[in-house]
C-alpha cells in the first residue's frame, strides 16, 4: 500500500478526470489489490469522520453527543455497507453496458465504480462539522455523477452520445441498490437508515419481500414507471450539462450542473424549491406537546447549490421525568429523495425481547415506529406530502402518549404547504 500514490489517484482524478479516466483504463489490476490500495483508505475516511463528529462534536450543529459504542458501530455499518455497495454497484455498470451500446468488463467496471466514488468518499469529511455535513455530502454527489459521465464511454466504451442515459440509469439502480442493502445490514446489525426517513411506499403492482435473520423488508414492484421518468428527467439535465460543457461555458456548465443535482434530488429537471422559513416552522412548534411545557425551540434553513432544507425543533418536559421531541423537516430542494423513497416503497417490520421497529402504511401516509419497553424510549415518525419529515420521540413515556403527541400537531396544515415554494424555472 503507497498513501502517496493513493492521495495522487484521488487529487488527479478530482481535480483532472478527463485526462485521468484514460490512464485509469489502461491499468491493468485485480479486485483484490483495488481494494487493498484505494477502497479500503478510502471508504474509511467518511466512516473515520462519522466516528469522530458522533462521538466528539455530536450531531445537530453538537446539540447531542453519542456514546463512543455507538458512534463506532455507526461508523463500522457505514463503512461495510460502502466496501460491499461499491462492489455491487460496478456489477450494475457492467451488466448495463450492453443496452447502451458499451462492452462489458466486469473489471473495467469496478474500476469505474470506485474511482467515481472518490468525490463521495472525500466529501464525508463534512461528518465532522455538527449539522452541516450534509452540504459537503450534496457537493459529493454532484462530483460523482460528474465523474460517472466522463468515466463510462472511456472505460466500457459506450458512445459518447449515451453517456448520459447510461450515467442517469448507474444512479438509479445504484441508489435502489443500496438503500436495499443498508436496509438488510442494518436489519442484521440494529443499525440502519429505517429511522432516518428514508422510507415510503409507491404506487400498485406486485410486492417483493426479502426474509432476514431478524424481519422482512418488503418492495413494492410497481414503482417501474416512476423511476424510468426520473431517470429521463435526470438523463435531460445531464444533456444540457453536455451542451454547457462544449459550449466552453463556465457559469453555464455550473448551472446545468446544478441542473443535475435538482434533477436527482429535486425530483424534476425544471423545478427549484424554496423550503419553508423559520418563521413558518416554528408555527407547528407547539407552545404544549403531550401536556409537557416547551423548553426549547429552534428552527434553521440551509443552502448549498441552490437547494434548501429547513428544519424546526423543540423538546418539552421539566428536565426530569418524561421528556418528548418533536422534529419537522422540510426537504425542499431534495424532495426528490422523499418521492423516490415512495416509489421504491420499502416496508419493514422487526421484533426484537423488548420491543419492535416497523415501516408501515397509516390513512395514506408512510410511518416508522419504534419502541424499546426495557428503556422506556420511542419515536414516531410521519412523511407529509412526499416532502415532510414529522418526528415525535420520546423517554420516559409510552408509544401511545408518543403517538398521542403526535396526533396534536397540526399536520393537516403542514401538508397543505406541499406545494409552497415550488417554482417552474
Amino acid at each position: 500500500m503507497d498513501i502517496n500514490k493513493i492521495i495522487e489517484r484521488a487529487k488527479n482524478i478530482l481535480l483532472t478526470p478527463k485526462t485521468e479516466w484514460p490512464v485509469i483504463s489502461g491499468e491493468t489490476t485485480t479486485t483484490g489489490d483495488l481494494y487493498k490500495n484505494y477502497v479500503l483508505i478510502l471508504a474509511a475516511v467518511p466512516a473515520l469522520a462519522s466516528f469522530l463528529g458522533l462521538s466528539m462534536f455530536g450531531a445537530g450543529f453538537g446539540m447531542v453527543r453519542f456514546g463512543v459504542g455507538f458512534a463506532l458501530s455507526t461508523a463500522l455499518f457505514g463503512y461495510l455497507v460502502s466496501l460491499v455497495a461499491v462492489y455491487i454497484y460496478g456489477l450494475v455498470i457492467n451488466g448495463l453496458a450492453p443496452t447502451f451500446g458499451g462492452q462489458k468488463d466486469p473489471m473495467q467496471a469496478l474500476k469505474v465504480a470506485v474511482y467515481a466514488s472518490t468525490a463521495s468518499w472525500i466529501a464525508g469529511i463534512g461528518a465532522l462539522i455538527p449539522g452541516l455535513g450534509w452540504l459537503l455530502s450534496l457537493v459529493g454527489v454532484v462530483f460523482t455523477i460528474y465523474l460517472l459521465y466522463l468515466g463510462l464511454p472511456v472505460l466500457m466504451k459506450c458512445p459518447e452520445d449515451k453517456a448520459v442515459g447510461y450515467t442517469a440509469v448507474s444512479i438509479i439502480v445504484g441508489i435502489v441498490v443500496t438503500w436495499v442493502l443498508t436496509l438488510i445490514v442494518g436489519l442484521f446489525t440494529g443499525a440502519g437508515m429505517l429511522g432516518s426517513g428514508l422510507f415510503g411506499r409507491g404506487g400498485g403492482g406486485p410486492s417483493i419481500t426479502i426474509p432476514t435473520g431478524s424481519g422482512d423488508v418488503k418492495i413494492d414492484g410497481g414503482s417501474l414507471g416512476k423511476l424510468e421518468e426520473w431517470g429521463k428527467q435526470v438523463e435531460a439535465a445531464g444533456k444540457k450539462m453536455e451542451a454547457a460543457e462544449k459550449s466552453g461555458d463556465q457559469k453555464a456548465q455550473g448551472e446545468a450542473l446544478g441542473g443535475v443535482l435538482g434533477a436527482v434530488l429535486g425530483g424534476a429537471a425544471n423545478t427549484s424549491v424554496e423550503s419553508l422559513g423559520t418563521d413558518t416552522l416554528k408555527g407547528f412548534l407547539p407552545a404544549t406537546l403531550g401536556g409537557l411545557p416547551r423548553k426549547s425551540m429552534s428552527a434553521e434553513r440551509n443552502q448549498a447549490m441552490g437547494l434548501q432544507i429547513s428544519e424546526g425543533k423543540a423538546t418539552y418536559g421539566s428536565g426530569e421525568g418524561p421528556r418528548l421531541e418533536l422534529e419537522i423537516q422540510d426537504m425542499g430542494g431534495t424532495r426528490g429523495v422523499m418521492m423516490f423513497a415512495g416509489w421504491a416503497a420499502l416496508e419493514s417490520e422487526k421484533q426484537t425481547d423488548t420491543g419492535y421497529e416497523k415501516t408501515t402504511r397509516q390513512d395514506g401516509r408512510m410511518v416508522h415506529e419504534e419502541w424499546d419497553s426495557q428503556r422506556k424510549t420511542g419515536e414516531f415518525s410521519l412523511v407529509l406530502g412526499e416532502r415532510f419529515l414529522t418526528k415525535v420521540s420520546g423517554s420516559d413515556v409510552t408509544i401511545d402518549q408518543i403517538k398521542a403527541a403526535m396526533g396534536e400537531l397540526n399536520l393537516a396544515g403542514l401538508e397543505a404547504l406541499k406545494n409552497q415554494g415550488v417554482k417552474a424555472n
